[in-house]
């Protein structure tokens, strides 16, 4: 089938959606929260995080989650943790209103929320727009920092006061030192903030604990799901927290955030079809929430089908969502099986809007080369082939202004769009 722009088979691989309003709600819901952020990538924000909603769930603490930054896999990781499902918040993609729906829908089910940072605290698409400290200021929720000092003791002290003085509507509600080496490393730090720093509550200092680990793989962390003894980690690391932190000083650092009536939304993107099949299982997890609620809030039926389980759309969807993940991995058993591929050949055959994000859009394909290079026939809906063997990492913040009104746009003129990229794969041809 060839490609038209028109053709039921589309794909946003490179365009972030647009998001559409829904109607505004009248309430205003208040919590409290913290960021948990660090000055850098890999200073142990995702395992400290997890012990802290592992702790508070285990104490009967009524407390929620969020990841800033549009990342799939952590916040598999904080719904094990705590049994509800995670937010994500995003400062550069998201417009105001989606950011206040979810906020509200946070608030309204929580009295405290955890809500993990990404990268550095003040990093983001520029100097000044795009991070952590954007949602911290736009919040007002404190920044826990975690600081990883395993290179350096009171120099640790410079780097808490540096970075609490870098902005004034962000606030370092205290800070955690990470992977500290020994009693006498905790103590010449300690002497540095109270000499420096007097005014910046020391949470706890965590040694090292290398066992307390999380494998690792090109998009991330490993799935929560393909994780082993999850429960048994979860509970270990929030040992570990509990032992080490104060707890209750932590949660006395919380803050407040109220969120406007006037610009609560309820709708990240506008449903594509009545009765939407979804795919969902390990090689297709990369779905927002959010998305799926709206879909749900907006009088969607939302019907989830495993790919990996050779199960096919239900044949009264007229739309199928394929979101990203990691069908690279499981290409030899999608190619393979005799009910998924035909049954989206079939819904795209039938009239229904297929709807393919990174991977699922090379699952769209005609063909995908795995990282050994073996070749797996794909749906062959696109006319395109995506490789693993001949990987590229393209990566960055993106920019997007439409002026054709036939392309994305749903005929409603320019539009601007924001969003991530984050792909590995090649595409040989398209």
């Amino acid at each position: 089938m060839p490609w038209r722009r028109n053709s039921p088979v589309f794909s946003l691989l490179r365009v972030a959606s647009k998001i559409v309003p829904g109607v505004a709600k009248n309430t205003t819901s208040s919590c409290n929260g913290i960021i948990v952020a660090a000055p850098s990538s890999g200073s142990g924000k995702t395992l400290l995080t997890l012990g802290l909603l592992r702790a508070m769930a285990n104490r009967g603490a009524n407390v929620a989650s969020a990841k800033i930054g549009p990342d799939y896999i952590d916040p598999a990781f904080h719904s094990a943790a705590t049994g509800r499902t995670c937010a994500n918040l995003d400062p550069w993609a998201m417009r105001d209103g989606l950011r206040h729906h979810i906020l509200n829908d946070l608030c309204g089910g929580a009295e405290l929320v955890v809500c993990e940072g990404v990268m550095g605290l003040f990093d983001g698409a520029t100097a000044t727009e795009g991070s952590t400290a954007d949602m911290a200021a736009a919040t007002g929720w404190p920044v826990v920092l975690v600081v990883d000092a395993r290179a350096q003791a009171a120099s640790a002290a410079a780097v808490v006061r540096g970075f609490a003085d870098l902005r004034a509507d962000v606030a370092i509600g205290g800070v955690i030192f990470n992977r500290m080496g020994s009693e006498r490393h905790s103590r010449i730090i300690s002497d540095a903030m109270a000499h420096y720093a007097p005014h910046i509550p020391v949470l706890g200092y965590l040694p090292r604990h290398d066992a307390l680990s999380l494998p690792s793989r090109h998009l991330g962390l490993v799935q929560a799901g393909e994780h082993a003894a999850l429960e048994a980690f979860l509970d270990q690391t929030a040992a570990f927290v509990t032992k080490h932190i104060d707890l209750d000083a932590l949660i006395g650092v919380a803050g407040p955030v109220s969120v406007p009536d006037s610009a609560s939304a309820t709708a990240a993107i506008a449903p594509f079809g009545q009765r939407i099949a979804v795919a969902y299982d390990a090689a297709f997890a990369f779905s927002y929430a959010h998305i799926l609620d709206g879909w749900r809030r907006a009088g969607a039926e939302i019907q989830l089908f495993s790919p990996l389980g050779d199960e096919a759309p239900s044949a009264s969807a007229d739309a199928v969502y394929l979101p990203g993940g990691y069908p690279e991995l499981h290409a030899g058993e999608l190619a393979a099986g005799q009910m998924f591929l035909p049954g989206i050949r079939r819904a795209a055959a039938g009239g229904a809007r297929v709807f393919g994000e990174c991977g699922g859009y090379m699952v769209l394909g005609e063909g995908l080369i795995d990282a050994d290079g073996a070749h797996h026939a794909m749906a062959g809906l696109l006319p395109l082939e995506t490789s693993f063997a001949e990987r590229r990492l393209h990566l960055g913040y993106r920019h997007l202004r439409v002026t054709d009104p036939d392309t994305v746009n749903g005929g409603l003129g320019e539009a601007e769009y924001r969003g991530h990229e984050f792909h590995y794969a090649t595409i040989i041809h398209e």
